[in-house]
């Protein structure tokens, strides 16, 4: 059977290096996105550059309709999904949560938890023995906030990485007997575009010696590990979350 994934927020950061490691390991690949499309191009052109199969599929993950048309854009263009990466993830300025607007933790909620709820929903409606599916994998992609907690920073992101913590370990009991494995990998500090995003791109040098290993993350190690977890080395594991955050 072809490997198809979807990976959301595919098109920057690390959903872009789990995008292209996918392909190099044989998957066609969905990336999603939700607002860039010349990144969400730029990562397809690199795959089918390299002989891979990939299609940009422009979805909001927080609204149920889009993740809908998600999955059914994605199975006519690459065939059935056989597994899922719940990246899409935003945490909003960087600040006290009281000088935090409402505005900003309900769209970090809905992205973080609703959007991986709902993209997960769907996979399981098409993955499940239950409902004649070949099984799959789910892997979600966390954040070590979840257990730091992000004081001073953004405590309504790491809470809403808490729950992504939860569901994975409930949904994992829920249909691993039916042919689906659920797990989840947490990084610790990243170089992405998060940061700058949160408002402040000089974060990773100022957190990098709190880092045991004394540095931060690339995002290709935050795709190795999900790639592990897709694969049949990873046959036995469900459940698992795998904390990649460089002994922090």
């Amino acid at each position: 059977m072809s490997k198809v994934v979807i990976v959301t927020g595919g098109a920057r950061g690390i959903g872009a290096a789990i995008s292209m490691l996918a392909a190099a390991r044989g998957y066609a690949v969905c990336v999603n996105y939700q607002s860039n499309t010349a990144a969400a191009e730029e990562v397809v052109a690199e795959i089918t550059a390299s002989g891979g199969r990939a299609v940009a599929i422009k979805a909001d993950v927080s609204k149920a309709d889009d993740v809908a048309r998600l999955f059914e854009e994605s199975e006519q263009a690459l065939g059935k999904v056989t597994a899922l990466v719940n990246n899409a993830g935003i945490t909003g300025r960087i600040s006290r949560l009281d000088e935090t607007d409402v505005e900003t933790m309900q769209q970090t909620l809905d992205i973080n938890v609703m959007g991986v709820m709902l993209c997960s929903r769907e996979a399981v409606l098409r993955m499940s023995d239950k409902h004649g599916g070949a099984g799959g994998a789910i892997v979600s992609i966390s954040s070590g906030a979840a257990t730091l907690g992000s004081p001073g920073e953004f405590v309504w992101y790491a809470a809403s990485k808490g729950a992504v913590d939860s569901f994975t370990l409930g949904l994992s009991k829920e249909v691993t007997g039916e042919g689906i494995r659920v797990n989840a990998v947490s990084p610790g500090l990243t170089e992405t575009e998060l940061h700058a995003s949160g408002g402040e791109p000089g974060r990773v040098a100022r957190l990098e010696s709190v880092v045991p290993m004394g540095r931060a993350a690339a995002p290709e190690e935050i795709a190795q590990a999900t790639m592990w977890l897709l694969s049949d080395e990873a046959s036995y594991v469900s459940g698992a979350i795998l904390r990649c955050a460089g002994g922090r």
